[in-house]
């Protein structure tokens, strides 16, 4: 096997086991611990450290310890958080949540930075282009870490199934589930009753050992990215460390950054709304917490098979076609669930909208992280920082305002961002249109090109 190639693989299952634990955990917070909101509260909190991160810390710890050492401390606050769920109360939860918060911008800018030198190193070898090596690994990767939803989701379902099954709730109380729902409701609904403790502590076990087995997958058989650097561009003076931590800053000079920030706030919001909203309001409300994990596994699902279909597709049909495909599904699911009063009786559809989503979000991740990689190829650390930045952003306003807003509202607020994303998303596009083509390979040409491209905007 390709030693690239194999690189590309330790990562995306070191993720996959990481993020078993990790997202299913997520999607219950808001279910398992919705007494004062504190399930949306640490998940809150959790990515409000993820966007103080984002401002300073990826490039340091990636200059300061590599690539390698940085995804390693930062799975360990994953590990912390998974332990702090055993214990869950304020002082548990919210330390914890603030530990993988801190971590959580610096391993993914790690592991964006990773898969780009790798997929240039390979192509410049192998006499391709960059961004098809590129736009491969990132949807290989998103393919194999995907499909974490559906274990993890597979796990809780399997667990929490042991759960007696609830009755069927009355028309009147259905009527506080969906877009409805306020977090003001009286009524009893099946997000009230909680499985037992027990159960909780199996799935927390299961999920910790799964977050501890990352971790040494990734220490054991992964080859650390500063031999494939010098091999590519040779040894390096490091920049001073005021340069570095003021980086992430320094890129906005760019003004398709600017213009791109609404790409990953966006991003943030629909997935804080999908594993908050979705899975409180509509599954819990109506179905019982036991069908979480099923239907967030069509998610996890269809997103892992798109993820790397759009991948291949994407050299063919271009990435502006992907992105429209992902705003319409994404349009469309938002006026249904406007619309839709859920109910017991209507089991498919919450499967067909869990799947529809995912459809989406495949669009967001494996496009968003390939156009970061290939417009900002010189700055590549600083721009996913930047990316993580606004991600945490949009995961902290969509879990800040779940206590206090209808979910109604928050439909609309969505909708309203989105439009705001293509219409911005539009714009770079008109301003790459109208460059000449960048070499492929790094380069003064490079260089030269994006000081160039800048100073026209």
């Amino acid at each position: 096997m390709d030693r690239s190639l194999r690189n590309v693989l330790v990562v995306s299952f070191g993720f996959l086991l990481l993020f078993t634990a990790y997202g299913g955990l997520q999607n219950l917070q808001s279910s398992l611990y919705s007494e004062e909101g504190l399930g949306v509260t640490a998940l809150s909190t959790l990515y409000g450290g993820m966007l103080l991160s984002s401002m300073f810390l990826p490039p340091l710890l990636i200059e300061r310890l590599g690539c390698k050492g940085t995804i390693i401390l930062s799975m360990c606050g994953y590990v912390a958080f998974s332990v702090g769920n055993f214990f869950a109360s304020w002082y548990t939860l919210i330390p914890t949540s603030i530990l993988l918060g801190l971590g959580a911008a610096p391993l993914w800018s790690a592991q964006s930075t990773y898969l780009t030198i790798v997929g240039n190193t390979h192509a410049k070898k192998a006499g391709k282009r960059s961004k098809d090596v590129v736009n491969q690994y990132f949807g290989i990767f998103f393919l194999v870490f995907q499909s974490s939803g559906v274990w993890g989701n597979l796990i809780s379902s399997l667990v929490f199934g042991q759960t007696p099954s609830q009755e069927a709730l009355p028309e009147e109380q259905l009527m506080s589930c969906g877009a409805s729902d306020c977090l003001m409701a009286t009524a009893t609904t099946n997000s009230t009753q909680r499985p037992s403790q027990q159960l909780v502590y199996t799935l927390l076990g299961i999920y910790t050992g799964s977050g501890v087995l990352a971790v040494l997958m990734i220490a054991a058989f992964l080859k650390p990215i500063q031999d494939v650097q010098r091999e590519s561009e040779g040894e390096k003076k490091s920049p001073p460390f005021w340069s570095t931590l003021l980086s992430t800053f320094k890129l906005y000079r760019d003004k398709r950054l600017c213009l791109l920030i609404l790409l990953p706030l966006y991003s943030g919001l629909q997935q804080g709304f999908l594993s908050s909203e979705y899975t409180r309001a509509y599954v819990t409300c109506a179905l019982g917490i036991q069908f979480v994990g099923y239907v967030m596994i069509c998610f996890s699902a269809t997103n892992a098979l798109c993820s790397v279909l759009y991948g291949k597709v994407s050299q063919y049909t271009g990435r502006v076609v992907l992105y429209v495909l992902g705003a319409v599904t994404h349009l469309s699911c938002m006026i249904a669930l406007l619309l839709w009063k859920p109910g017991a009786d209507q089991l498919a559809v919450f499967f067909v909208f869990s799947g529809l989503w995912g459809v989406a979000d495949a669009v967001w991740q494996t496009q968003n992280n390939a156009l970061y990689g290939v417009l900002f190829e010189k700055s590549k650390e600083a721009a996913f920082a930047n990316y993580r930045l606004w991600e945490a952003l949009g995961f902290v306003v969509a879990f800040g305002y779940s206590t206090f807003l209808c979910v109604r509202v928050k439909l609309y607020i969505l909708l309203g961002i989105l439009s705001l994303t293509v219409v911005a998303y539009g714009l770079v596009e008109c301003v790459e249109s109208k460059n000449p083509i960048r070499p492929h390979t790094p380069g003064q040409a490079n260089q030269a090109e994006d000081e160039e491209i800048q100073t026209k905007m």
